[in-house]
C-alpha cells in the first residue's frame, strides 16, 4: 500500500500532462505555424513539451526546500534527457514501420549534426559549470543564456529561401485547413470534453483558431500542467522516503532512496510523456526531422532551461543551495552519465542515412540497460556501485569538482 499510492498519483499525474499536453501543443503549434520544419520542432514544439520538465523541477526544489530537491530536478531533466534521446526516437521509428508507413525513415545529417554537437555542447557546459558545494543564481542565468544563444542561432541558420517562403504565408491559409480538419471531426460534448480534459474542445471546438483563442488554451494548459506537477513532484518524494504520511490515511512506508532515482526513472518518464506523442504524430505525418529534433530540442531546453530558470529563481530568493559530497558525487554521476548517453545516440543516429528497426532496438537496449542501473544503484547493488564509482573518478579526474 505504502508504494501503491504514489505510484497511482504519478500514473494519474502522466495521464493528466498527456491530456493538457495535447491542448498546449494545439495552442503551440498554432503560435509557431510560421516556422519551418526542423526549427519549429527544436524550439516551439520543444518548449511545448518541456513544460512538465520545467515544472517538476521548478516544485521539486520549493516543496523539499534544500540540496535534496535540486538532486530531484537534476533527476528529472536528465533522466527526461535520456528518455529523449533513446525512447522517443526509437518508439517514433517503430510506430510508422509498424504501420507500414515506410521501411526506414530517413533523417536530414544537417538537422541531426546541428541538434546534435548543440545538445552535447550545453551537457559539456552542464556538466563544467553544476560542480563544486554551492550553487548560486548566476549559474541558473548562465544555463539559460545557453539556450538564448541555441534558439538565436536556430532563427539565424533558417536558410533565406525558408524565411521568403514562410513570410509569404498567410495565417488565413493555416486557419483554413485547421478548420477543414476540426469539421470532419466528431467532437464530444462540452462537459465530457470538460471532465476529460479535452481542452481543443473547451476553448476552440468548431471555430476557427486564432491568436485569442491560442493564447487561452496555451495559458490554461500551462496552468494544468503546473497544478499536476506539484502531485507528481509530492509522489516521488513519499516514494523515496523510509515513512511518509498521508492526511486521513495514516503512515506508510516507502522506499528508502534519495530522491534522484526515483525523478531519474518515474518523473523524467511522466514529465516526458508530451514528448514522446508529439513525436510520434510528426512521424506519422512524415515530419522525421520534426520527430527527432523535438527530442534533441527538448533535451537543450531540459538542461539549460528546464534546470537554470527554477534555480535561478529560487537562489534569488533563498540565498546559495549548498550541497552535500554525497549530493556532488551523485550529481557528477547522472551529468557524466547524460554526456556518454547522448554521444553515443548521436553517432548511433549519424550512422548511416536511414534509421530503421535495428537503430530502434538499440536505443530501446541501452535506455532499459540505463533503468537496470538505476534501480541497481537505488538497491545498493554492489556492480552499479562500482559503475558509479567509475564516473565520478572519470569526473575527478578531470577537475570537474
Amino acid at each position: 500500500m505504502g508504494l501503491l499510492i504514489p505510484l497511482i498519483i504519478i500514473a494519474l499525474c502522466c495521464l493528466v500532462i498527456w491530456r493538457a499536453g495535447d491542448g498546449f501543443m494545439v495552442a503551440s503549434e498554432y503560435v509557431g505555424r510560421n516556422l519551418s520544419e526542423g526549427v519549429r520542432g527544436a524550439t516551439i514544439n520543444a518548449i511545448a513539451s518541456s513544460m512538465p520538465e520545467v515544472f517538476t523541477s521548478f516544485f521539486f526544489l520549493f516543496v523539499l526546500n534544500d540540496a535534496s530537491g535540486f538532486s530531484g530536478g537534476i533527476g528529472t531533466t536528465a533522466g527526461s534527457a535520456i528518455f529523449n534521446s533513446m525512447v522517443i526516437p526509437a518508439v517514433s521509428i517503430i510506430a510508422v514501420i509498424s504501420m507500414g508507413m515506410v521501411k526506414r525513415i530517413e533523417i536530414s545529417r544537417k538537422v541531426l549534426f546541428r541538434d546534435g554537437i548543440a545538445l552535447i555542447i550545453a551537457e559539456f557546459i552542464f556538466l563544467i559549470l553544476i560542480s563544486g558545494s554551492a550553487l548560486d543564481w548566476h549559474h541558473g542565468l548562465l544555463l539559460m543564456s545557453v539556450y538564448v544563444v541555441y534558439i538565436v542561432f536556430m532563427f539565424v541558420s533558417m536558410d533565406k529561401k525558408t524565411k521568403e517562403a514562410l513570410m509569404t504565408s498567410t495565417p488565413q491559409e493555416d486557419e483554413e485547413e485547421n478548420q477543414e480538419e476540426v469539421e470532419n471531426m466528431e467532437t464530444p460534448s462540452f462537459f465530457l470534453a470538460l471532465i476529460t480534459l479535452n481542452l481543443e474542445r473547451v476553448f476552440i471546438g468548431k471555430a476557427k483558431i486564432n491568436d485569442t483563442r491560442a493564447w487561452f488554451l496555451l495559458v490554461t494548459a500551462t496552468m494544468c500542467i503546473a497544478g499536476v506537477c506539484y502531485w507528481l513532484v509530492l509522489a516521488c518524494e513519499w516514494l523515496g522516503e523510509k515513512t511518509y504520511e498521508v492526511p486521513y490515511l495514516g503512515t506508510f512506508e516507502g522506499l528508502d532512496i534519495p530522491v534522484m532515482f526515483v525523478a531519474l526513472i518515474l518523473a523524467s518518464a511522466a514529465s516526458s510523456f508530451p514528448d514522446t506523442i508529439i513525436s510520434i504524430k510528426d512521424a506519422k505525418k512524415g515530419n522525421y526531422d520534426d520527430a527527432i529534433s523535438n527530442a534533441l530540442g527538448s533535451n537543450i531546453f531540459d538542461v539549460c532551461f528546464a534546470l537554470g530558470f527554477p534555480l535561478f529563481v529560487f537562489t534569488l530568493i533563498n540565498g546559495p543551495i549548498v550541497m552535500s559530497e554525497d549530493i556532488i558525487d551523485l550529481s557528477s554521476e547522472l551529468r557524466l552519465l547524460l554526456l556518454l548517453s547522448t554521444v553515443v545516440a548521436v553517432v548511433i543516429f549519424t550512422a548511416g542515412k536511414y534509421m530503421g528497426r535495428g537503430k530502434a532496438f538499440i536505443l530501446l537496449g541501452i535506455y532499459v540497460f540505463f533503468v537496470i542501473y538505476i534501480v541497481g544503484r537505488g538497491a545498493g547493488n554492489e556492480w552499479a556501485q562500482s559503475i558509479a564509482d567509475g564516473l565520478v573518478s572519470m569526473v575527478h579526474f578531470f577537475n570537474i569538482n
